[in-house]
């Protein structure tokens, strides 16, 4: 299992899209190996599911993520856990040991009508 965790430094982003990178964990006897560091490859609507399917990724996690980029997650076999903030390296522990707890996305784009760059 393969995990990306949206970056913005060390820490995990509070959006998705927007962030720096996105750092890939492999998930093996319930701790979380880094695999490497992808940087964002931008923000196409639609494109990120499919570039980290692509590379093996089961489960996103971020701080925020708006609800169709979600669905086109979801669509592509990835799970999505949301509303976790923290060192990156922390969650991905924590995911591994299955006691990473999600909370409300940072980004409904309710808020930001549909442009979450402030993020």
């Amino acid at each position: 299992m393969k995990v990306a965790i949206a970056l913005e430094g060390a820490a995990v982003s509070e959006h998705f899209g927007h962030c720096e990178a996105y750092a890939v964990y492999s998930i093996e006897n319930n701790n979380a190996v880094w695999q490497e560091n992808l940087a964002n490859p931008g923000h196409t609507p639609g494109f990120l599911p499919v570039f980290l399917a692509e590379r093996g990724v089961n489960t996103v996690i971020a701080g925020g993520m708006g609800p169709r980029a979600v669905d086109l997650f979801c669509e592509n076999g990835i799970d999505v856990v949301l509303g976790v903030h923290g060192p990156a390296a922390e969650a991905a522990q924590a995911f591994a040991a299955g006691t990473l707890v999600g909370g409300v996305s940072g980004c409904t784009h309710d808020q930001c009508s549909g442009d979450c760059g402030s993020h």
